[in-house]
């Protein structure tokens, strides 16, 4: 449902179709879309149609004229209430919530007749130019016209997969229309306002959706549009260089993930080989210097344009960006919600490209990571940032950091997740729309092969060559290793299934109904044998693993992080003693974990429990340097929590890498 890339010629699978897959069961994927389905989604909604808090729905009523007022919000709001609608369209196809529907109803009524003649669509020009402003569409690149358009196009498609009902696929189509008429009129003002180029994705899915070649046609010109202006660009939005000439991941990351998802779309129907070998070195370089062991992704708050060949005599900002190899901050880890979530999106379209596993075990790390990290256990608070590290007294505020609901005053500085943001509140929705889809990122077919990306209780629906086939999944993952697939056909037929064996896995053993499978390809076992009443049983190995950082990543130097499975853990001061702060536990290279089950907000999970050890107090406050102190290190009963699930028991420091004592 998510990419329909079931007549895409360059594509080796598809998303399963609307309502085709399911995730249940006990576990803490399946605990979090429930709660996001129940809770997450309806109390968003109510922001978002709330004139007192979000202004969203309202600022569509005022475009469209039915009273008179002012815009409030930032400019990109309205992408802000598309993805909490493309949310809501998903929940509401399982809720019993009517809200949701009357909310999808009222908002597609509200939104197409804000709608101008032209196709234009964006609630802060057009009610400007109400009160007589001469402000003229994509007069300013900072107002996110496109971006907006993009989300809009998504959750058209998205909602007449699921409905049939063309309402908002009506608008999304009059809004494309208008950016077909810009490339020809007006192409100067697209090259310059593709920021966050959600419209990139939106275009190409809007072709999948109506079979339109316009659209496709569309999104060509978007991407050649894109880059190319030399020292007039900068690393912060990837247009310095044109979009197959790029190498690396740079700038913003949001942008930047956006950016490569829509040239990783163009490729799936085209076959460009010059976007496939830019994509393939950008990955690289992202996976193999860039990205946080979570999944997060965009370390630096502010900086400047490293090596972009432009002139250096002229420094180019950058924010919320990637920086260079290696340079991945722990405390001042800036990571975006949206960036982790774009990376999914990339992601899910470079396995769809490929068939290649590694594409899954990185959607899998942003799943069990840094995804349900960005929303509280309670399932109405946020991350904007987010941290690997968070240490008290910090003496300097971290922009859009927030404050924890039990109002630690100043000059703490702590992190804490927000109900709601109200200079950016872009990430709530994103992390709602992700969350209610993650079924269709667990599987995909394409004419007789199935595949298991993700282990999570519940059902897929396919078929092999028009025969009707049912995968039940059952698994305490990643509680457990264990993985049992019930394969039923609705008579015998031949096809091939493949389940995706997980990189970190040292030793994974395949059966089908008891028999050994022993052929591997991409990173998945290949299982393919007539099937009719089968069971397949996957077993992974979780040992506790201590994970080293690269030499050049000098805030890890000698220090560990634990990771078991898919899931990193972390220290938190809740519990730890009240005079050992976080920068004093060390780790024993011969530590031994003991494995406990989580209940609570750690239920499906593991909590890991072994003898650490205490450092000497570090240099206290008020100083930079003192003199070693020579006592040695003391034993300490330390508990690790998944990172996942920080920030929940008030607040408090949090380490995800740890000293190492050899």
């Amino acid at each position: 449902m998510l990419t329909d890339t079931s007549n895409s010629p360059y594509a080796v699978m598809s998303c399963l179709p609307a309502k085709g897959c399911t995730i249940t069961g006990p576990g803490p994927v399946a605990r979090l879309r429930a709660r996001t389905v129940e809770v997450t989604v309806p109390t968003m909604g109510k922001i978002m149609f709330d004139s007192s808090i979000a202004h969203a729905y309202e600022n569509f009523l005022v475009a469209a004229g039915d009273f008179a007022g002012e815009h409030h919000g930032p400019p990109f709001m309205d992408g802000d209430l598309y993805k909490w609608l493309e949310s809501a369209t998903v929940a509401a196809a399982e809720s019993p919530d009517t809200d949701l529907a009357d909310y999808l109803t009222k908002a597609a009524i509200a939104i197409e007749r804000a709608q101008q003649p032209d196709g234009y669509l964006h609630t802060k020009t057009t009610i400007a130019q109400r009160a007589g402003s001469d402000v003229l569409p994509l007069d300013e690149r900072l107002n996110f016209e496109t971006y907006n358009l993009g989300h809009l196009m998504n959750l058209a498609c998205v909602h007449y997969r699921l409905t049939g009902d063309n309402s908002y696929l009506k608008v999304a189509e009059r809004a494309a229309g208008y950016l077909i008429g810009l490339t020809i009129d007006h192409p100067e003002r697209l090259a310059d306002c593709n920021i966050c180029p959600s419209h990139y994705m939106g275009s190409i899915e809007l072709y999948r959706t109506t079979g339109d070649a316009r659209y496709l046609e569309l999104a060509g010109k978007l991407l050649d549009l894109h880059g190319g202006k030399g020292s007039d660009g900068s690393d912060d939005n990837q247009d310095v260089l044109p979009v197959r000439e790029q190498r690396q991941a740079v700038g913003h990351s949001v942008r930047a993930n956006y950016l490569y998802a829509g040239m990783a779309d163009y490729a799936l129907e085209t076959g460009d080989q010059e976007l496939i070998t830019a994509l393939q070195s950008i990955w690289d370089d992202l996976v193999g210097s860039k990205l946080y062991i979570t999944g997060g992704c965009g370390a630096l708050y502010d900086g400047a344009s490293p090596d972009a060949g432009q002139n250096y005599w002229a420094i180019t900002r950058v924010h919320q960006a990637y920086g260079r190899p290696y340079q991945l901050p722990n405390v001042t880890a800036y990571n975006e919600s949206c960036a982790s979530l774009g990376l999914i999106f990339w992601a899910w379209r470079m396995l769809t490209l490929t068939g290649d596993a590694r594409y899954a075990d990185e959607i899998e790390r942003v799943i069990y990571n840094a995804l349900p990290a960005m929303i509280g256990a309670d399932g109405t608070s946020y991350f904007y940032t987010n941290p690997l590290r968070q240490v008290r007294d910090l003496p300097f505020p971290l922009r859009r950091a927030g404050n924890p609901k039990d109002s630690v005053p100043p000059p703490s500085h702590e992190r804490g997740r927000q109900e709601y943001m109200t200079a950016c509140f872009c990430c709530p929705p994103n992390i709602a729309r992700v969350i209610t889809e993650l079924p269709y990122y667990a599987y995909s077919h394409k004419d007789r092969t199935a595949w298991v990306h993700q282990f999570v209780t519940g059902t897929a629906t396919t078929d092999f060559d028009g025969v009707a086939v049912t995968v039940r999944q059952e698994t305490d993952y990643p509680a457990t290793g264990i993985i049992r697939l019930g394969v039923q056909a609705e008579r015998p037929v031949d096809g091939q299934l493949r389940v995706r064996i997980p990189g970190w896995s040292k030793d994974a053993q395949v059966s089908v109904d008891g028999r050994p499978v022993d052929r591997f390809e991409s990173g998945y076992a290949v299982l393919d044998q007539q099937w009719d009443h089968n069971t397949v049983e996957i077993s992974l190995d979780l040992s506790v693993r201590l994970t080293v950082a690269h030499r050049f990543l000098e805030e890890a130097t000698n220090q560990v992080s634990v990771v078991r499975g898919p899931v990193v853990y972390c220290v938190e001061s809740a519990d730890l003693p009240d005079d050992v702060t976080v920068g004093s536990v060390a780790i024993p290279q011969t530590i031994d974990w003991t494995e406990e089950p989580g209940d609570g907000i750690f239920g499906g999970h593991v909590l890991l429990r072994g003898t650490a050890a205490r450092l000497p107090d570090p240099v206290p406050d008020g100083r930079l340097y003192a003199e070693l102190d020579p006592s040695p290190p003391t034993p300490l009963d330390l508990r690790l929590i998944p990172y996942a699930l920080w920030g929940n028991r008030g607040s408090g420091e949090m380490s995800v890498w740890l000293p190492l004592l050899r």
